[in-house]
């Protein structure tokens, strides 16, 4: 056994690395489908892995094209992770992780419903695996706590021109490749 100038051993170090890197494809995975892009959450799956969401169960490609088509109904999502604990069996290259998450979407108004939000508490519930592409979900199922709809009413608040919102896919502020160019324009309007 090596001890590390931090006092750890190897194992303990290879485990602390295999639990941010799931963490991190757990984040992915929040970002990829709260932003819809999808090529980011397959990439937090491996090809063969399978999904329960509750309304579909079933490989990748099934999962994503329900999440696209799922996801349309909604002006906005975004989950939120909570407690992630993650146990790692490194000679196996395996590892189970339950994330505690809770998953906001926003339900555009209609013409017989007001503008409203659904809140879901649930747990993700995954296989994680390492193979040649490194850590990523085997098998995934969501454990389902709670939900909740409730009317969206008029606040004390709202966001103005003058506020920078949140947009689906490649133009969001996160995939800017730097932040001040982007501020120096909104103060020179």
């Amino acid at each position: 056994m090596t001890i590390s100038a931090y006092g750890a051993d190897e194992g303990e170090i290879a485990r602390d690395v295999a639990e941010n890197a799931i963490r991190r494809t757990l984040y992915r995975y929040c970002r990829g489908i709260d932003r819809r892009d999808f090529e980011l959450v397959r990439a937090c799956y491996h090809p063969d892995a399978l999904d329960d969401h509750g309304d579909y169960l079933g490989g990748v490609d099934g999962f994503l094209e329900y999440a696209e088509s799922t996801l349309r109904r909604f002006e906005r999502t975004m989950h939120f992770m909570g407690n992630i604990l993650v146990e790692v069996e490194l000679a196996a290259d395996f590892a189970r992780s339950e994330a505690y998450a809770m998953a906001f979407h926003r339900l555009r108004a209609s013409e017989k419903k007001p503008l409203r939000d659904f809140v879901v508490g649930l747990r993700y519930v995954d296989d994680f695996e390492k193979r040649d592409v490194g850590w990523r979900i085997a098998n995934r199922i969501c454990v389902f706590e709670w939900s909740r709809i409730d009317p969206v009413g008029e606040g004390p608040f709202s966001f103005g021109a003058a506020h920078t919102m949140g947009l689906h896919g490649k133009d969001d502020t996160v995939f800017r490749e730097r932040l001040k160019p982007v501020i120096e324009d909104k103060k020179s309007r």
